[in-house]
């Protein structure tokens, strides 16, 4: 009793001492609170993009918010954002503590970690093996994947949504670890990964653990703490996994022999320049496997999902297709400058459903004021990718709609080579390493299904088109993906069906002769 009299009134005393405080200053706008507890019962831990991009037309691009003595900042434009995070970047580029999240990585997920010395050589390690020249290294890992995901949905579109499930786990594993197609879901190495993925996006999202916001809750003993007792046994399980992946690669190439190109091949060859331990390394591979799986899968998800809304986009993108590549061969990467409507499709995609609509927040190291407002350090500035992506002063009256032209100029070409036409990949010293690598994959993926398959909506009785509600959406802790639903494909062609065959067929002989395969 002693003990928890002890931390109420801490808590109490804390929690005054910031209300008050709070009085002396100017903060941004934002919807009232209740005294000492703020806005905590306001927020929506479900789909707070949702709530957010509602208080945006009550308050404004840049909003305050108070939970329980914790200042919280929501940035729901792209000027706002890109001049607190991308200009002021040095002073934004921390993280918050999410404490359960923290012991369930060991404090070595390179999203998450505070910056130091550790995390700007896993990030400098990152940018080397996957930043713009180096992405090309896994330009043949992604065409094979790609050829058997169109094979799989085309003949099997009743599991469209499994197959870009297997596709993304096998490519990430494939491009991470080198590790040969998978053919099933059930494989053990993407039970693992995706165990770890799911683990992540639960103990990441803001409000699932009450010790994230009350960080006194950290010091209860083990035996009064069922989340510690779950992130130490999780961090065991997954630590011993990630580095047993990485031994296995850093022999093969400790023993000379000739290496296909992976993202640990290059981390285990330059391992010494980086100055980085066998745990980091490990660990960057597992946060990068995750990351990618997941952003992938889940924005092809959304690109299925657009594709059956707005037919006459995927009809231009066809007639582009036809008039680039031609019926007798696949698209190859070697088409991607000549492409543009395709790779606007890949933008508009990412911006009209981002893969995690809530970005993960940046923190002031220091005390900072913008236009008059007031933003503590240690403030949770949180850039909601939802509304930035919809920002009416940037994408104009109609950001709601899925428009791949909004990308392109009068020529048809995309209006800026530099520019991802979106937020979804983050700001400044926190942006994905990895957002070329993944750019690549969406476009030979989504380029290969238009190329090879019409998507339509399945029909009822009457011959009318069941689509999914146009607003439809499932969150799963960070990631958010539309519901599960039907569709048909058809060949385009007898020629497409034949050329998807052989290709499969050819990737999979060569999978088969791999020594690594049995």
């Amino acid at each position: 009793m002693m003990l928890w009299g002890i931390l109420v009134l801490g808590l109490t005393v804390l929690m005054i001492s910031r209300f008050f405080k709070k009085l002396n200053y100017r903060y941004p706008p934002g919807p009232r609170g209740l005294p000492i507890l703020g806005n905590l019962f306001q927020l929506d831990s479900v789909k707070p993009w949702h709530t957010f991009a509602k208080w945006k037309e009550m308050y404004g691009p840049i909003m305050y918010l108070n939970v329980a003595g914790q200042p919280i900042v929501i940035l729901n434009s792209k000027k706002v954002a890109e001049d607190l995070l991308e200009r002021r970047a040095s002073n934004y580029a921390d993280r918050h503590r999410f404490i359960v999240l923290e012991k369930t990585t060991g404090d070595s997920n390179i999203a998450f970690m505070r910056p130091g010395e550790r995390w700007r050589k896993m990030r400098r390690a990152s940018e080397h093996a996957l930043g713009l020249n180096a992405s090309s290294n896994y330009y043949r890992a992604q065409t094979n994947e790609s050829i058997l995901l169109v094979y799989g949905i085309l003949n099997q579109p009743n599991t469209w949504q499994s197959q870009i499930e297997r596709a993304s786990s096998s490519t990430s594993l494939s491009m991470v670890y080198d590790l040969p197609p998978l053919h099933s879901l059930n494989d053990p190495a993407v039970i693992f990964m995706n165990s770890f993925v799911e683990c992540i996006g639960r103990v990441a999202m803001p409000g699932n653990f009450l010790v994230d916001m009350l960080s006194i809750l950290e010091h209860l003993p083990l035996s009064l703490a069922k989340w510690k007792r779950d992130a130490e046994a999780n961090f065991n399980k997954f630590s011993s996994k990630f580095e047993d992946m990485f031994s296995k690669v850093k022999n093969e190439v400790a023993s000379g022999n000739e290496q296909r190109p992976s993202f640990c091949v290059n981390l285990a060859e330059n391992q010494n320049q980086h100055k980085m331990s066998d745990r980091d390394c490990a660990w960057l591979a597992g946060a990068l496997y995750s990351a990618g799986h997941e952003t992938t899968a889940t924005t092809m998800n959304w690109f299925i999902f657009s594709m059956i809304h707005f037919p006459e986009v995927q009809m231009r993108a066809q007639e582009e297709l036809d008039r680039v590549v031609g019926r007798s061969r696949l698209p190859s990467f070697a088409d991607i400058k000549h492409l543009p409507y395709i790779r606007a499709i890949v933008k508009e995609v990412l911006r009209w459903r981002p893969a995690v609509p809530v970005g993960v927040p940046h923190i002031p190291i220091e005390d900072d004021y913008y236009e008059g407002y007031f933003i503590p350090k240690g403030t949770l500035c949180i850039p909601c990718a939802w509304s930035i992506n919809r920002d009416s002063e940037v994408y104009g009256s109609d950001a709601d709609k899925f428009r791949p032209e909004r990308h392109l100029n009068e020529k048809g070409q995309l209006k800026d080579e530099t520019d991802e036409g979106h937020v979804t990949y983050g700001f400044g010293q926190r942006i994905c390493a990895g957002r070329y690598v993944a750019n690549n994959a969406l476009f030979i993926q989504i380029a290969m299904v238009l190329w090879t398959m019409r998507l339509e909506a399945i029909k009822d009785s009457t011959g009318v088109p069941l689509k999914p509600e146009i607003h439809a959406e499932n969150s799963n802790g960070i990631f958010v993906r539309p519901p599960p639903f039907e569709i048909h494909t058809a060949a385009r062609s007898q020629d497409a069906d034949a050329i998807i065959q052989q290709a499969r067929d050819e990737v999979m002989e060569e999978a088969l002769a791999r020594p690594d395969v049995s």
